[in-house]
């Protein structure tokens, strides 16, 4: 499940079933992680950012801003669950390779192997602007950065082979040195001597997400992701990008099953149809217009408040030189061209992306169909309201799911690398050892 605190919606802490007055409260936390791994979730999933929305008024009076931080979040839910899978968004550009691979690998160990990695570049100048820098990052050059990034991260986590570490009290040996390793990497944006002061992750590496659909983002998702967030969209769309990405593994030596797609998914439910679609219009009237709007003009990177709400946009929000996300662009350009929405309208949609309402019989149908048909390998869900909708979910749709053979009825491993069908990647030291051994033979 992908979190955010309150909810997903933007204006998710108003909603009756959310409990927003327990964001600081870490049993709010354990509550909602608890019962995902009751619904068999494969994974709770922690939506971070690194700034307050503060471009805009409205983002700091009418949205929920609060952000614990991640490390600290997922260490306390992995005391307190023992199956389901933490993963956070972590950014490329405002942090260090050496920290994170360290925090990665301790939170694998103490989770018993649970931990996963959602890499991203970050997207705004309000972010740049706590780290000491006036702008982001051009999307290129953050790319660039986030490769080596990972580079050095998985070279740290390969320090140490799996038997280095002898703990012989008589002997007096804790460690055997020929089977630590410097990393020694320099490239462009970094330079990375190693080695890491904590033994290999008991997956080897947590698991790698990303989940940029730009060209550079499928890219790298390609190159190295193990687990895609997709944007979601239509069937057809879904279906192009699934085989999209599948498509470029070939090119870097990987097989179509070591990458999992998961498009995005807010469901809704409703006792019936016309009870599901009353749902939605009370998350779509918790937002005032005036949020809306401000919404709308960060991700299209123009402020659109000067203009008409009755009239429809009057101008095609332009790729070229964005600096933000760009597949959120691309999503509104898509539907200023196929469809005729006045600005507020198209305003309001943007808030309720993702979102799908339906009966839980409807829910899983739609689930079925991407799942059964080649345009997804799971679904990251998120929430309108928490706790509330993810208790609806977990009673409602998940026994209808497991009675299909859509999800597990029990856990079947302990990792997160088991729950998705993920190998464990071999040490590089290791694998030039046996490789070796061949050779001279």
């Amino acid at each position: 499940m992908m979190f955010f605190p309150a909810g997903e919606h933007i204006s998710s802490w108003r909603h009756p079933g959310s409990e927003a007055e327990g964001l600081l409260d870490f049993n709010y936390y354990k509550r909602i992680a608890q019962t995902a791994e009751r619904g068999r979730f494969d994974m709770f999933f922690y939506a971070d950012e690194l700034y307050v929305w503060d471009r805009f008024e409205s983002g700091i009076s009418h949205a929920n801003s609060i952000r614990p931080e991640p490390f600290t979040l997922l260490s306390a839910l992995a005391a307190v669950t023992s199956h389901i899978g933490l993963a956070a968004t972590i950014s490329t550009t405002y942090n260090d390779p050496y920290h994170i691979a360290r925090k990665l690998a301790t939170l694998d160990h103490f989770s018993g192997g649970r931990a996963a990695w959602n890499i991203v570049t970050s997207q705004t100048d309000e972010e740049a602007r706590n780290f000491g820098k006036e702008r982001h990052l051009q999307h290129e050059l953050r790319y660039e950065r986030a490769k080596e990034f990972v580079e050095a991260t998985q070279g740290l986590w390969d320090s140490w082979e799996e038997d280095a570490l002898l703990f012989d009290k008589e002997s007096g040996y804790f460690a055997d040195k020929n089977k630590l390793h410097n990393l020694d990497y320099e490239g462009t944006h970094f330079k990375v001597k190693g080695p890491l002061n904590i033994s290999r992750p008991p997956q080897g590496y947590p698991v790698l997400i990303q989940a940029g659909a730009s060209e550079a983002g499928k890219e790298v998702a390609a190159a190295t992701a193990e687990i895609v967030f997709a944007p979601g969209g239509t069937f057809a769309e879904g279906k192009a990008l699934y085989e999209d990405i599948k498509g470029r593994l070939a090119k870097y030596g990987r097989s179509p099953d070591e990458i999992k797609i998961l498009p995005a998914l807010m469901p809704i439910i409703g006792a019936t149809t016309e009870e599901a679609a009353e749902q939605l219009a009370i998350v779509e009237n918790l937002t005032p217009d005036r949020l809306a709007l401000d919404l709308l003009s960060h991700y299209i990177g123009v402020d659109v408040s000067g203009y008409p709400l009755d009239e429809p946009l009057p101008f095609l929000p332009e790729e070229e030189g964005f600096n933000q996300s760009k597949s959120g662009l691309q999503r509104i350009r898509r539907i200023l061209k196929e469809e005729d929405l006045t600005l507020i309208q198209l305003a309001k949609r943007i808030v309720s992306k993702r979102a799908f309402a339906g009966t839980p019989e409807q829910i899983a149908d739609h689930i079925e169909e991407w799942f059964s048909n080649g345009a997804a390998d799971g679904f990251n869900i998120a929430f309108t309201h928490l706790p509330g909708a993810l208790d609806d979910f977990v009673a409602e749709v998940v026994p209808i799911l497991q009675r299909r053979g859509l999800l597990r009825l029990e856990y079947e491993g302990t990792t997160l690398r088991d729950h998705f069908g993920l190998s464990k990647p071999e040490n590089r030291y290791s694998q030039e050892k046996i490789t070796s051994g061949i050779a001279e033979r």
